[in-house]
C-alpha cells in the first residue's frame, strides 16, 4: 500500500527559486481546465493559489484529475517548474512557476457549491449566510477576520501593559 502524501510546502509560498524541488501540496481546487492533453488545476490553501499540470505521461494521476471538480480537496506531489513566458501570471505570486502533478490523492469529494468561492461575486446574503462555512473561505471573509484578530490583539496589549 502506497503512503499518503502530506503537505510540506504551502501552495501561495512557492516561487521561481524552489525550481525542481519536489513538494506536496494539499488543498481546494479553485478550477480545472482540461486542455486536451492536459489537465490544469488552480489549487488554494491558507496562503495562496498555484498552478498544478497533470500529464497523461502519469497516468494513474492524470486519470484522478480527470474526476476533480470545483472545491474536491486534494493532494498533489509533484516538481516545481519555471512556467514558460507566455505563460506567466504576472498577477499572482505564484505565477511564474507551476508543479507538475506526479501522484493525486483526493482527500474530500465536493458538490458544486451554492456561489463561486471568490470576492467579486454577486450573492444574496442570505445565502451566503446559509454557507457561511463556504462563504468564511473567501479571500475577503479571511482577511477580515486576520484584521479582526490583530485589533484584538493590540487592544489586548495595551490594555495588559496600562
Amino acid at each position: 500500500m502506497r503512503e499518503k502524501i502530506k503537505r510540506n510546502f504551502y501552495c501561495g509560498k512557492l516561487r521561481d527559486n524552489h525550481e525542481g524541488r519536489e513538494v506536496c501540496l494539499s488543498g481546494w481546487v479553485q478550477t480545472r481546465r482540461d486542455l486536451g492533453g492536459l489537465i490544469f488545476v488552480d489549487l488554494r490553501d491558507r496562503s495562496g493559489i498555484v498552478q498544478v499540470v497533470f500529464n497523461p505521461e502519469y497516468r494513474e494521476s492524470f486519470k484522478k484529475a480527470d474526476q476533480i471538480r470545483n472545491e474536491y480537496v486534494i493532494a498533489v506531489k509533484g516538481k516545481v517548474y519555471k512556467r514558460p513566458k507566455e505563460n506567466v501570471n504576472p498577477k499572482i505570486p505564484t505565477g511564474y512557476v507551476e508543479v507538475l502533478g506526479e501522484d493525486l490523492d483526493i482527500l474530500s469529494k465536493a458538490k458544486t457549491p451554492p456561489f463561486a468561492i471568490e470576492d467579486n461575486v454577486k450573492v444574496d446574503e442570505s445565502v451566503r449566510l446559509k454557507y457561511r462555512y463556504l462563504d468564511l473561505r473567501r479571500p475577503k471573509m479571511q482577511n477580515n477576520m486576520i484584521f479582526r484578530s490583530k485589533v484584538n490583539k493590540a487592544i489586548r496589549d495595551f490594555l495588559d501593559e496600562h
